[in-house]
């Protein structure tokens, strides 16, 4: 006989859970002497939102279910951005939620929401434990389902009169996940038609091309096929903008280079791409390319995303069977002009007198962070920046939020992206998302850990300013007043810098990013 607590906290063991990352609540206790005395290592932080995008980033690096912890009411609540940041990130991510007792909820009640029901829009599946006997089940649908092709979120409410039950069960063991079936030939037929006939064809690397560990067979198909290569924010680094092929992401290049590029392709195979990841209004305006749609899910409906042929199957598999059966398209030589602009672009380095921007100060830190370093960006002005003028080389070392762009994550998100690998890790925030969760630095200072902040302070919320005043010519609710982020920095007991010329700019980054320590670098816009 088990405690119900100790057996969900054995399911999670089962499911190779390390961490939870959560705040302490009073309808939690047993679940917290649960885990006290698991292998699991319970990640105490300073604001539920804070650990729902620690386990996002978790999810989104590893591949496996990040998980996080809440109480009832306010803690549920507060949850909620990062889980649906996850969900809509397609991160794969489990949130378990306390409860008051089942007894009580039928009523009006302290701190009492229906949470299962405030849940609902933002994960794939949840469920409130009514009786013990089905947390085995419970725990591994949700895993089985947050993790499977498309990953999102998932949500177990717990309340504690269930957790404090008695029985004799065991956690259901974990199968491989499950495997689609090889693509049908006949959709590989008329892709490769298209292909073969297409003038100017282009890859548009998605998401799905990052998350699911299918780089190198796309890398291999567009090498084979010598087709340029333009990836959505979110799909940065599925294949090596080092290679003649690359066109960065959409948007890159002084004149949008990029944009121009998939404006004269002819056929578009897109791979892992979601719409919402970038509309495709803004490259098919005139629906007169020929599209090609791989992923794991058919495709949107939507005027501008109508696609020719929708392959439905495992992505790897398919550019492995692309690439078998394409003989010949016509190369990158068409767009070489719109290549060698964008790269020009975001090398060229800051003279001496320009003022501090974030796209000038990216070659820096581009030179300072090995291939396999992970920048992880926060939402903003700097977001845009970064993700058209930061080159990536590897698959998953640039974060970007980019489906529901929730503010806030870039600190948060670094605890766990410096937990789970060995890498250098740098965060880049605004003045504005720093603020949201800069608490956490105490988390990441209690655990030790050892990453580089990056704020680019502009005193102001500059992503809507910029945007008010492109459509009014003038902005407004926007402005900000900031503490001094040095000292701000240092009461935590990290190091901090704020470099007055570029190149203490160059120096401060060369020191820090490759240490071992947390600090803070300060980057003043417009100075």
């Amino acid at each position: 006989m088990m405690k119900a607590s100790d057996l969900l906290v054995r399911c999670l063991e089962t499911e190779g859970v390390e961490y939870v990352f959560g705040l302490p609540g009073e309808e939690l206790e047993a679940l917290l002497f649960s885990l006290r005395d698991s292998d699991i290592q319970f990640i105490p932080v300073r604001h539920e939102q804070g650990a729902a995008f620690m386990a996002d980033v978790h999810g989104r690096l590893t591949g496996e279910a990040g998980v996080c912890l809440s109480t009832l009411g306010p803690g549920a609540t507060n949850l909620l951005t990062g889980v649906a940041d996850a969900h809509l990130d397609k991160s794969p991510l489990v949130a378990i939620t306390g409860q008051g007792g089942l007894e009580r909820l039928h009523q009006e009640s302290h701190q009492a929401l229906d949470i299962v029901h405030m849940f609902e829009p933002v994960v794939k599946w949840n469920t409130q434990i009514t009786d013990a006997e089905i947390i085995p089940e419970s725990v591994r649908k949700a895993f089985k389902l947050a993790e499977y092709e498309k990953p999102g979120a998932t949500h177990i409410e717990f309340p504690e009169d269930v957790a404090a039950q008695e029985l004799d069960a065991e956690p259901l063991p974990t199968r491989p996940r499950v495997r689609r079936a090889a693509p049908d030939e006949r959709s590989l037929d008329h892709a490769v038609e298209l292909l073969e006939d297409a003038d100017t064809p282009l890859v548009l690397a998605g998401n799905g091309a990052v998350r699911t560990s299918t780089a190198n067979r796309l890398r291999e198909l567009v090498d084979h096929a010598g087709m340029p290569v333009v990836a959505t924010y979110m799909g940065k680094g599925a294949v090596s903008d080092r290679l003649d092929n690359s066109l960065m992401t959409l948007g890159s290049g002084p004149q949008s280079e990029a944009s121009t590029a998939i404006s004269r392709a002819d056929c578009v195979l897109a791979v892992g791409y979601d719409i919402a990841e970038h509309d495709p209004r803004s490259w098919n305006a005139d629906l007169d390319k020929a599209i090609i749609h791989v992923d794991h899910e058919p495709a949107e409906v939507y005027r501008h995303y109508n696609a020719d042929v929708e392959i439905i199957a495992d992505i790897s598999t398919v550019l492995r069977e692309l690439r078998m059966h394409l003989d010949s398209a016509s190369g990158p030589e068409w767009c070489q002009d719109l290549r060698e602009r964008i790269v020009a672009d975001v090398q060229r380095k800051p003279e001496s007198d320009d003022p501090f921007s974030v796209k000038r100060t990216l070659p820096f830190l581009r030179e300072v962070m090995a291939d396999e370093d992970i920048l992880l960006s926060d939402v903003g002005s700097h977001k845009m920046a970064i993700a058209q003028n930061f080159p990536t080389y590897e698959p998953n070392t640039c974060i970007i939020s980019n489906g529901l762009a929730s503010m806030g994550i870039a600190v948060p998100g670094g605890i766990a992206a410096d937990l789970a690998t060995d890498a250098n890790v740098v965060v880049a925030t605004g003045d504005g998302g720093f603020l949201m969760n800069a608490a956490e630095i105490e988390t990441a200072t209690r655990l030790d850990l050892g990453y580089t902040i990056v704020v680019f302070n502009d005193d102001d919320y500059g992503l809507i300013s910029e945007n008010q005043v492109a459509h009014t010519g003038e902005h407004f609710g926007t402005e900000l007043t900031n503490p001094d982020f040095e000292r701000f920095a240092e009461s935590f007991g990290i190091d901090s810098y704020r470099p007055e010329t570029w190149g203490e700019v160059e120096t401060v980054l060369e020191s820090v990013v490759p240490a071992n320590d947390m600090s803070l670098v300060e980057i003043t816009l417009g100075q």
